[in-house]
């Protein structure tokens, strides 16, 4: 969530945006009134139209102006914000949370192996994870519900790697998630985590895992290789 929808969004603008998903605003555009969401609201038409243009400020809806309406649709950030809200209340009722996300195995680009042997990261993955990963990680390229699912993630509490700077440039955060990798035939490996920059969406579609050892080994993994990654709490 960026600065100035958490700024802008609260959980009134938030009962708006569910009210607009129930009504079908996820899937397109849904004609509304904001004399009609105040009534389901119960509260002033102009404390409706308020909270409609706090969502658009935030990048959560798009909506254009008709002559006996609005259509109104939310975006994926407006998506992402209320599936973090569905994900604490299963975190009230259910416990622990936990995430599947499933995809292939993908060729990355190398940048992984290079980053993670920094010694700014590495000290902080054998601190905080516990060991020192392998020097390269596990792409994945996620399955489209999987990268609307990613967002469930958000309810779990990851471990941070702090940025760092040395001589010749500054280091940017990131964030780890315990997991475990199950591939097709049900083998696992749980030692794992998921890594991420800090505050991004770039991407959604790729998911990077780290741990001690080279997962292609020791899951025998190849291009292509369907895969499951179970993301839990610590």
């Amino acid at each position: 969530m960026s600065e100035t929808a958490s700024y802008a969004v609260g959980h009134d603008e938030l009962a708006v945006a569910k009210l607009l998903a129930l009504d079908g605003a996820i899937d397109g555009e849904v004609k509304v009134s904001c004399s009609g969401l105040a009534g389901r609201l119960d509260a002033s038409t102009q404390t409706a139209s308020r909270r409609l243009q706090r969502l658009e400020d935030a990048g959560y809806i798009t909506r254009e102006t008709v002559s006996d309406g609005q259509w109104v649709q939310l975006t994926d950030e407006g998506e992402r914000a209320l599936r973090a809200e569905y994900e604490d209340y299963r975190r009230v009722f259910e416990g622990e949370t936990s995430v599947e996300l499933a995809g292939v195995v993908t060729s990355g680009m190398g940048e992984g192996r290079h980053y993670i042997s920094l010694p700014g990261y590495m000290r902080q993955f054998e601190e905080k994870l516990g060991y020192e990963p392998f020097l390269g990680t596990l792409n994945v390229d996620l399955d489209d519900e999987s990268v609307r699912r990613r967002t469930a993630m958000s309810a779990i509490e990851p471990a941070h790697i702090d940025g760092w700077e040395d001589d010749e440039r500054t280091y940017g955060p990131a964030v780890c998630y315990p997991a475990t990798v199950e591939t097709a035939d049900g083998t696992t490996y749980e030692n794992a985590h998921t890594i991420a920059p800090e505050r991004t969406h770039h991407d959604e579609d790729q998911l990077e895992v780290i741990a001690p050892d080279k997962l292609r080994d020791a899951l025998d993994l190849g291009d292509e290789a369907e895969v499951t990654i179970h993301v839990r709490e610590q």
